[in-house]
């Protein structure tokens, strides 16, 4: 469930509110999760919601965290973005509707061939060791 305006802005830091709330996209390289290979999974920064898993991380060299599929296919919705004189597709969490990046066609084809590409700022690590305590015990059968 989506905070209030009022519980956004203060829970979130300025980065984090201009990525999930206005659309922003934070510099390539820049991210804390773009070069971070540490098992566990990733939820929406504003929810909570789970949504992508290290086992699906890997390195696109584009600047940022990029995943060749959600958690499950139902916790990211799409949008066609049409900004910057370009046609992409943006990806938002189902739940509180958070901007969270883009996916592309040029992912690994072994893998689906999609590149899921997530701005840091929308997300939250969650390490596999904590999953149980942090309330996402349910996920911790896809690290055995």
């Amino acid at each position: 469930m989506k905070p209030s305006e009022d519980e956004l802005r203060k829970s979130l830091t300025d980065m984090e509110y201009a990525v999930t709330q206005e659309g922003a996209t934070e510099r390539p390289f820049s991210g804390e999760y773009d070069d971070f290979y540490k098992e566990g999974i990733y939820v929406d920064v504003v929810s909570g919601e789970p949504l992508f898993s290290s086992k699906d991380k890997y390195d696109a060299g584009c600047g940022w965290p990029a995943f060749s599929q959600p958690i499950k296919k139902r916790v990211v919705k799409e949008k066609a973005d049409f900004s910057h004189g370009m046609h992409r597709v943006e990806v938002r969490s189902e739940d509180a509707d958070s901007h969270l990046g883009h996916v592309f066609t040029d992912g690994p084809q072994d893998a689906g061939g999609l590149r899921y590409c997530i701005n840091s700022a929308a997300l939250k690590f969650i390490p596999v060791e904590d999953l149980e305590k942090e309330g996402y015990g349910e996920y911790k059968d896809l690290f055995v």
